[in-house]
């Protein structure tokens, strides 16, 4: 590989740390409006909880692995992701459904994460960063484990709040 193919393939991936950055950020945002809204789905609200710390935790280490090349992430990005983020939020508290919306569009965000950080580790192996492996594989790995909790409790979730909008209480959240 040429010297300016390698330049190439790390910016590519410096572009990849930056985009997933503004991801988690995204991230953060929409577990923290849907957190506060779940009194009636508290094992949920739990997870979310963590998740959110795991998500501050993944933003962080991208901050390193950012720094290695000596930059930083996109204040433009996360800003513009945080700002989809909230609106995604505010579009299903208005639904009666909301937290089954949100479980289902959680559940697709997950995977979003999943192959992205994915992709991330090929493109670290491709730009020879091989001192981001053990990162990018921790936040792969709590993604997925969020991925399955959510798909544990999909059928749970929709029961809860079926039988709770069945019964005239507040369901949704």
């Amino acid at each position: 590989m040429s010297a300016s193919q390698s330049d190439k393939i790390q910016q590519i991936y410096i572009s990849g740390l930056r985009n997933q950055h503004a991801v988690e950020n995204q991230a953060i945002e929409l577990l923290e409006r849907q957190v506060g809204r779940l009194e009636n789905y508290p094992e949920m609200a739990d997870r979310m909880r963590r998740h959110i710390e795991e998500s501050r935790e993944q933003a962080r280490r991208i901050e390193e692995l950012l720094s290695h090349f000596d930059t930083s992430h996109s204040s433009m990005k996360d800003t513009m992701m945080s700002l989809v983020g909230n609106m995604a939020a505010i579009g299903h508290a208005a639904a009666q459904d909301e937290v089954v919306k949100n479980t289902f569009a959680n559940f697709a965000f997950e995977h979003f994460e999943i192959a992205s950080y994915t992709s991330l580790l090929t493109l670290a192996d491709m730009a020879n960063h091989t001192a981001a492996r053990s990162a990018l594989e921790t936040s792969l790995r709590e993604e997925k484990d969020m991925a399955v909790w959510i798909a544990n409790h999909i059928e749970d979730t929709t029961r809860r709040y079926a039988e709770r909008a069945a019964q005239g209480m507040q369901a949704g959240v």
